[in-house]
């Protein structure tokens, strides 16, 4: 009878220590994948339109989320909010194919930000941006 209660105990105790390792194993890699919310980012950014070379992608944070601005390869300037229609994850440049790839899911994106394969329901958001006098303003 002893020996039970005993066995019960430490397998409550077994129970609890793998709850508490597998959240904090998981926590980390939810932070990495969940879109940053909340306060910070500017609602309008500047960028000096010279920084960004034909073809290159550049992140940054808008209006308290992820985004991202593109020069395609024929000089065409786009802005785009940087979270994956599906579930929400940061989606990744791929320069040498010139689109984007969600890595929760393999979703895939064109310049333009229209879905091109994988699960996503809807092309990502549009930013509207304006160019003068060598600056590019966001929003």
């Amino acid at each position: 009878m002893e020996n039970e209660g005993r066995r019960k105990f430490l397998g409550v105790c077994v129970a609890g220590a793998t709850a508490a390792a597998a959240v904090a194993a998981g926590y980390p890699v939810f932070r990495y994948l969940a879109p940053r919310t909340g306060q910070g980012g500017a609602a309008k950014l500047v960028i000096p339109a010279g920084e960004l070379k034909e073809g290159d992608a550049k992140f940054f944070e808008f209006a308290g989320s992820s985004a991202v601005l593109i020069k395609t390869k024929t000089g065409e300037l786009v802005a785009l909010s940087a979270v994956c229609t599906h579930l929400g994850c940061i989606v990744q440049w791929v320069k040498e194919k010139q689109q984007f790839l969600c890595p929760c899911h393999g979703g895939q994106f064109s310049t333009d930000g229209s879905v091109l394969g994988g699960p996503p329901p809807r092309p990502l958001a549009k930013i509207p941006l304006t160019v003068t006098e060598g600056n590019i303003t966001i929003g």
